[in-house]
């Protein structure tokens, strides 16, 4: 499909055959002329064996000689002139004359590439043959052998190249639309995604496992830092709040110093006993939100409202296109730092997996096995279409395109064949010439 016009869609009214063949030829990418050369030594040789002829004829009479001379130049020009009617004519029609069974390639080209399919279907593309190829080849060996192949600078190839390749991709991508769109798939999967029963059913989990415990331990110490950094704040506000009597007693200052110390002996009770009843009311609250992240439509459609915000605030967006941004430049300078750990941890992990495959006859049997099957159900799946597409391409390329393409194949071998035609000829003649004589 690659080599056709691609600057016009074809309507469907212009499909089949018979349109596809006026394709033009410029579009179409034909290979050089790698004949040229031997098509005018072919036919330099034939030229000279003509010239040859005519200089014997002219001098037969004056030697014996020249008769052997003319045998093999009129017999030269006949074998050369044949193989060049025989190799012009697979090709195109010889001196443009509309002769029978000439010009056999691009008339027969249609039937060339429904043989060239069903060829290719029964010699690659039949599971039992993709099969039986692959049963003797060890491929788990060849990519253990690969992985493992050292470079001359005795990096691992795979570690040099793949870091780089990684690093080179990152760098080829536009960052900006990159991110926007990782960013727009991640909301649309969490758009479609309900996260109400799901934190609901993670927090039950945790609380069955105790793992909520620690997280509580925690919020306790926090909240005693919190309360100490803001003693003052606290006596303030029962400074504030108190009558003058209290303040003209000096009573506030104790009731603060009261109330400070409570709560100190509070949080310091929950936290050093696992069954304090202050604990218990706040794992049953956790209990009861739990369930209504599950049970709950209200609490459901709360929790759906707050994703939606977030996902809609622009703030999310710019925070993200920095972190891309970061971990984008992050990862390019860790591909190319070879003291870098991420580099170096792929070269040893993909070290490891080539010895593996290498060593482990085991592992060696279910790759191979795996490699097979998934190619017979490749070729089982897409066997049909793939000879389709081989068909239908050497189709719809135009007869310049096909003789051009074959010619340049094996044109030069063809050109051989005219040298050879006119050489063996010439000998032909000369050994009936010389049996004549003698009898």
């Amino acid at each position: 499909m690659a080599i056709m016009d691609r600057r016009r869609p074809i309507p469907p009214s212009e499909k089949g055959d018979a349109v596809m063949r006026r394709v033009p030829a410029p579009a179409q990418a034909v290979p050089p002329d790698r004949a040229r050369r031997m098509r005018y030594t072919a036919t330099g040789l034939l030229v000279a064996m003509a010239g040859t002829f005519l200089l014997a004829h002219h001098y037969q009479g004056l030697h014996p000689a020249w008769g052997f001379v003319l045998a093999f130049s009129e017999a030269a020009m006949v074998g050369g002139l044949a193989d060049w009617f025989a190799v012009t004519a697979l090709f195109r029609r010889p001196l443009g004359l509309p002769i029978p069974h000439t010009a056999i390639i691009p008339e027969k080209k249609d039937r060339i590439a429904d043989q060239m399919a069903d060829f290719l279907r029964d010699n690659f593309l039949t599971p039992s043959v993709v099969a039986r190829r692959m049963r003797d080849s060890n491929i788990a060996l060849a990519a253990g052998n690969f992985l493992l192949q050292p470079r001359a600078t005795g990096e691992g190839r795979i570690r040099a190249g793949a870091a780089e390749l990684v690093a080179e991709l990152l760098e080829s991508l536009d960052p900006e639309r990159l991110g926007d769109q990782v960013r727009s798939g991640l909301a649309r999967q969490l758009e479609k995604l309900d996260i109400a029963p799901l934190l609901g059913n993670m927090l039950s989990a945790a609380m069955a496992d105790g793992k909520h415990r620690p997280l509580m331990d925690s919020m306790i110490r926090w909240a005693g830092l919190a309360l100490e950094d803001n003693e003052e704040m606290v006596r303030k506000m029962i400074h504030d709040r108190a009558n003058a009597l209290l303040r003209w007693t000096g009573l506030d200052e104790r009731l603060a110093n009261s109330v400070l110390d409570g709560l100190y002996r509070l949080l310091a009770e929950v936290l050093v006993d696992p069954n304090h009843p202050l604990r218990g009311k706040v794992e049953e609250g956790l209990r009861k939100l739990a369930d209504d992240l599950v049970n709950d439509p209200e609490t459901r459609a709360r929790v759906e409202a707050t994703k939606k915000d977030l996902l809609n605030n622009p703030a999310l967006a710019d925070w993200w296109m920095n972190v891309w941004e970061k971990l984008r430049h992050a990862l390019i300078d860790m591909m190319r730092d070879p003291d870098s750990a991420l580099p170096g941890q792929l070269g040893g992990s993909l070290a490891e997996l080539g010895r593996s495959l290498r060593e482990d006859k085991a592992l060696q049997t279910q790759v191979n096995r795996f490699a097979r099957r998934t190619a017979v159900g490749m070729v089982t799946r897409y066997g049909d279409q793939i000879v389709q597409l081989v068909s239908e391409t050497v189709r719809r390329w135009d007869a310049r395109t096909v003789t051009a393409r074959i010619e340049g194949a094996v044109g030069r071998d063809l050109q051989f064949i005219r040298i050879n035609g006119t050489l063996v000829g010439g000998l032909v003649g000369v050994t009936i010439h010389t049996l004549a004589t003698i009898l």
